[in-house]
């Protein structure tokens, strides 16, 4: 009799994720990876005397969730204790804003920084009554006046500053404003504390850094997090000198470090796929090689299937709601107007752009793969554009550039996308969330097509699917329901239905699509014999539950490397 199976999950239906998308009645595993899918029947053979077994009871079976765009050390970071939660239901308003900052005020020490994140427009009253209201250090100030406040939106694009904060950083009406950021002003000329894109390093950098152990800290609470999630892998998008003040610094070199040491340790129980980040928004093409090379080694001794640097991140422009993508129309005039633009280093669109089409060159010629932040239209085509550029001119056969949200990608984009076997990382969890918000800010049209999941998979673009946590939070469930529906989770409201996706396509993009993102395709993301041991299991159905029903299932088990990790038993 062969080797018996470690672990045996049988009486429920296992979605393998193979090419033929297969169901099968049990499952086994054994060290570390699937021995076999099959009958309840086969695999029970399968068992010994030290084999675990578990009763699926009808519950469904799946490979371990891969959130492919998920800041974890700074979704740790975010959540209690470690910082404020600005985003939970209870800040609806800027009068909730305020109270949820007096309370964790009161548990402070006086001159202490209290930083927190998650604050949403969309979902703070006065900002939905008027698009242009924005936060201010005024609705603050009552509530802190002995502490520096910085608070991170939803997006991480945008900070909030109480006036005590701007003291400390510095930030007076004659602070310059550095490339591809926005201070936001008052009429007089005065800084109204809020800052955004590359501006929020100027309050960042008064904020006192994070600690190593800090940050190994905020990495286990991501994993924990995750775990109940049912998430195995994920994308960790952008660590580097560029990320010294991104996420309150959540995403510094120092953070990649951590990182090494808990897989050194084997303590890190996710594995990592990470974009290095060199340069900040802003930063200057010629600065790339330096950078680069600094990050060179940091994990080499970390076993590749648990944490492997595969690529470089850059920020290229902005994101919608603020009005910082850069887009070929303008915005409503009732949200502001405007284009956006890049937020790269020069002072015009074309310096920017030629910026833009260096870094490709660079990073592509040195085999990196480039995952781009980008969203608007315009900025899109930009960057699709120097993909091709580069691959011209030094050609790869297989480099997984990837856009980064590609929120307005358009159809010739798509279609040189899938040419090249690029990709498209996009997140319904955001779609769901400002899609009420949107419509005010580039009117019904774009908004109904903002994340044209269903054309870019037609178009031949394996997408994958991601929450952007901690944008997001890192709910696979509701992204796939999303995909399927289309509604604001706010009103109901249906936003695009042309662009729904079917179940199939929708666990893809969290699983087999996400895995080749990460060129592991061979090895990860399916319930195929050989494959990593890595499974999730949620209570209920999944294959004939509808969109609503799924959001709502919940996270009974997720197994890691073959080792049970969550049971919500």
């Amino acid at each position: 009799m062969p080797t018996p199976a470690d672990l045996v999950l049988y009486g429920g239906t296992v979605l393998t994720m193979d090419a033929a998308f297969s169901r099968a009645e049990a499952l086994a595993l054994r060290g570390g990876r699937v021995l076999a899918a099959g009958s309840e029947a086969e695999i029970r053979a399968l068992t010994g005397p030290r084999t675990t077994t578990v009763d699926l009871a009808g519950r469904t079976a799946l490979p371990g969730i891969n959130d492919s765009h998920l800041h974890a050390a700074a979704f740790g970071a975010s959540r209690p204790p470690h910082s404020l939660d600005c985003g939970s239901a209870a800040v609806s308003s800027l009068a909730g804003l305020a109270e949820a900052v007096r309370e964790r005020a009161a548990a402070l020490r006086p001159g202490t920084w209290l930083t927190g994140s998650g604050w949403d427009p969309g979902y703070l009253a006065e900002c939905r009554a008027d698009p242009r209201r924005h936060p201010t250090a005024a609705d603050l100030d009552a509530a802190s006046p002995s502490h520096p406040v910085a608070l991170t939106d939803f997006s991480g694009h945008n900070v909030l500053l109480n006036s005590r904060a701007m003291e400390r950083a510095g930030i007076t009406r004659h602070t310059p404003v550095p490339p591809g950021g926005v201070i936001e002003r008052h009429p007089d000329g005065t800084p109204t504390g809020l800052l955004r894109e590359s501006a929020k390093d100027l309050g960042y950098a008064a904020v006192p850094a994070m600690t190593g152990e800090q940050r190994e800290s905020a990495i286990r609470t991501a994993v924990r997090l995750c775990h109940a999630e049912g998430i195995t892998s994920l994308t960790e998008p952008g660590l580097g000198p560029g990320g010294t003040s991104l996420f309150l610094g959540a995403a510094h070199t120092d953070t990649l470090r951590a990182y090494a040491r808990l897989a050194a340790a084997g303590e890190l129980g996710v594995r990592v796929s990470v974009l290095l980040l060199p340069l900040e928004m802003g930063g200057a093409a010629s600065g790339l090689p330096e950078r680069l090379a600094e990050l060179e080694g940091i994990c080499a001794d970390a076993d590749p299937r648990l944490l492997n640097v595969l690529g470089v991140k850059l920020f290229a422009d902005g994101i919608p709601p603020a009005r910082t993508a850069w887009m070929h129309e303008p915005y409503e005039e009732s949200a502001g107007g405007g284009r956006g633009g890049l937020c790269l280093h020069g002072h015009s669109h074309a310096q920017q752009v030629g910026e833009l089409r260096e870094i490709v060159r660079y990073a592509h010629a040195a085999g990196h793969q480039l995952g781009v932040h980008i969203t608007g239209d315009a900025g899109i085509d930009a960057v699709v554009d120097a993909f091709t550029e580069a691959q011209l001119e030094h050609p790869r056969p297989d480099a997984r550039h990837y856009l980064i949200h590609g929120d307005f990608a358009s159809p010739r984009a798509l279609r040189t996308l899938a040419a090249h076997g690029w990709g498209a990382n996009m997140n319904p969890g955001v779609k769901d969330t400002v899609a009420d918000l949107m419509v005010g800010v580039a009117g019904p049209e774009r908004a109904a097509y903002q994340w044209p999941v269903r054309d870019a998979v037609a178009a031949g673009i394996a997408v994958t699917a991601s929450s952007d946590a901690p944008v997001t939070h890192p709910d696979w469930r509701r992204g796939v329901a999303s995909m399927m529906l289309r509604e604001s989770r706010a009103s109901g409201r249906v936003s695009g239905p042309e662009q729904r996706v079917g179940l199939e396509t929708a666990l893809r993009a969290y699983t087999t699509h996400a895995a080749r993102q990460d060129f592991a395709e061979t090895w990860k993301g399916t319930l195929t014999s050989g494959a990593a041991a890595d499974v999730c299991v949620v209570d209920g159905d999944l294959p004939h539950a509808g969109p609503h029903e799924i959001a709502e299932l919940p996270v009974a088990l997720t197994v890691f490397d073959g080792e049970i990790v969550h049971d919500a038993r």
